[in-house]
């Protein structure tokens, strides 16, 4: 019989991920880290007048935070990608309308994605944002009416998924893809050394 997934092996040195996201468990998977998941209960909305790197990082934190209340002996990993074009924070779309009208915004342009990174231990909680570019290609009506037929915009921030469908439009990224998939796995080991946790110990 194989080893069990990471997910099932909840010991007193195996990360929660603070996240239901399916995108952040196979990056986490990738690394072999042992992790449990343990969706926050925090609602993703940005303050008035909050830009999207400040957002991104609160939000992460305050996730972080919330499900350290219940696992205070285990590190908690959080994390919160944003869509930042010119300034404009572009969510989950409520809508499939909403959806191809973020695409047709995006269409030719680059924008920023911000995602903050949170870990909790212990009462102390450290955090950070990475943020990279992306440039999409223009994007004909046809394309988008495929896409948001597909239904993989209407839950992933800024209407598009790089490591799916949604990779057909981008063009360049600028910077790491994991930190637009939704962690930014290259800073992760600067992350648990603030909490003065060896990421290499718990892989291995």
């Amino acid at each position: 019989m194989g080893s069990p997934p990471a997910v099932s092996s909840p010991s007193r040195t195996a990360t929660v991920l603070a996240s239901g996201s399916p995108r952040r468990h196979d990056l986490l998977s990738l690394l072999g880290l042992p992790f449990q998941v343990v969706p926050a209960d925090v609602e993703e909305v940005p303050s008035r007048g909050e830009e999207g790197r400040a957002f991104a990082e609160r939000s992460a934190r305050d996730k972080a935070l919330e499900v350290a209340g219940r696992y205070p002996d285990r590190p908690v990993l959080a994390a919160d990608t944003v869509v930042e074009l010119d300034g404009r924070i572009l969510g989950k779309p409520g809508s499939a309308e909403a959806a191809a009208d973020m695409l047709r915004t995006l269409s030719g342009r680059v924008h920023q994605v911000h995602t903050g990174a949170a870990l909790a231990l212990r009462g102390r909680c450290t955090t950070l944002v990475d943020t990279a570019t992306v440039r999409f290609r223009r994007l004909e009506e046809r394309a988008i009416a495929w896409y948001v037929g597909t239904g993989e915009p209407l839950d992933k921030a800024g209407a598009y998924a790089v490591q799916g469908r949604g990779g057909l439009f981008v063009a360049r990224v600028g910077g790491s893809p994991s930190t637009v998939i939704g962690l930014p796995l290259h800073r992760l080991e600067e992350l648990y050394s603030h909490l003065g946790l060896n990421l290499w110990d718990l892989v291995e």
